[in-house]
C-alpha cells in the first residue's frame, strides 16, 4: 500500500465515523441501517479490517450519501482569493461546489432607493447576513430592519432592494445562479446609471 493509498484508508475510515456521530447514531444503530455487525462497523473505523468496496456502498447509502463522495479527496486548491469591484464597493468568491452560486461582500453607505421603478427583479434566490452595521431591505412593499449579525432569505422574483440605515453597513450575500446573472446586469446598469442592485 502506497502512502497515498494509506492516506485516502484512513481518511475514508475517519469520515464514517464522522458521519456517524453527526447523524448521532451509535456503532449499533449504523452497522443495523448497514446490514453489518457491530464489531465489523468497529473494526472497519478503527482500521482493523480492510476496506471491501461492497460494504462501502453500503455504507454510503446507509449514511445517506454517495461512494463517490465517502471516497472524494481534496484535489483542488481550498483556498480562494476575490475579485474585486471598487466600483461598487464589492468582493465576490465563487463557490466551487457550484460554480452557479457566488458569495458578495459588499459595503453600503446609502439608503434603499424610495422609487419602486428601482427596485429589481429576477429569477433565483438569495441569502444576505448583515456583517456590521444596520440593514434596510425592502421586499415588493414591506421594509426589513437588518440589525448586525441578523441573516435574510428571499425569491428574487420578489421585487427588493437593499440599503444602509443610518450609516455604512457591509453585508454578505449568497447568491444561486440566475441571482448572480440578475445581478451582475444590475452591475452593468449602475455602470450607466441605472437602478442600484441590492
Amino acid at each position: 500500500m502506497t502512502q497515498e493509498d494509506g492516506d485516502l484508508d484512513s481518511l475514508v475510515r475517519t469520515r464514517i465515523r464522522a458521519l456517524r456521530v453527526a447523524q448521532g447514531w451509535s456503532l449499533e444503530e449504523l452497522a443495523s441501517r448497514a446490514h453489518l455487525s457491530q464489531s465489523t462497523l468497529s473494526r472497519i473505523e478503527n482500521g482493523r479490517r480492510r476496506l471491501a468496496l461492497d460494504q462501502l456502498v453500503t455504507l454510503a447509502r446507509a449514511l445517506d450519501t454517495t461512494l463517490d463522495r465517502l471516497v472524494e479527496t481534496a484535489t483542488e486548491d481550498v483556498v480562494t482569493s476575490p475579485t474585486i469591484d471598487s466600483a461598487h464597493g464589492r468582493m465576490r468568491w465563487a463557490v466551487k461546489a457550484d460554480p452557479g452560486m457566488s458569495v458578495v461582500r459588499q459595503r453600503m453607505t446609502e439608503p434603499p432607493p424610495e422609487n419602486p421603478a428601482r427596485m429589481r427583479a429576477h429569477p433565483g434566490r438569495e441569502w444576505l447576513v448583515v456583517l456590521s452595521g444596520t440593514a434596510i431591505l425592502v421586499l415588493g412593499h414591506r421594509r426589513f430592519r437588518l440589525e448586525t449579525h441578523q441573516a435574510a432569505e428571499f425569491p428574487t422574483m420578489m421585487p427588493h432592494a437593499i440599503g444602509a440605515d443610518g450609516g455604512p453597513c457591509e453585508i454578505l450575500g449568497i447568491f444561486d445562479r440566475d441571482a448572480r446573472r440578475g445581478h451582475q446586469d444590475a452591475s452593468d446598469d449602475d455602470s450607466r446609471g441605472g437602478p442600484e442592485a441590492p
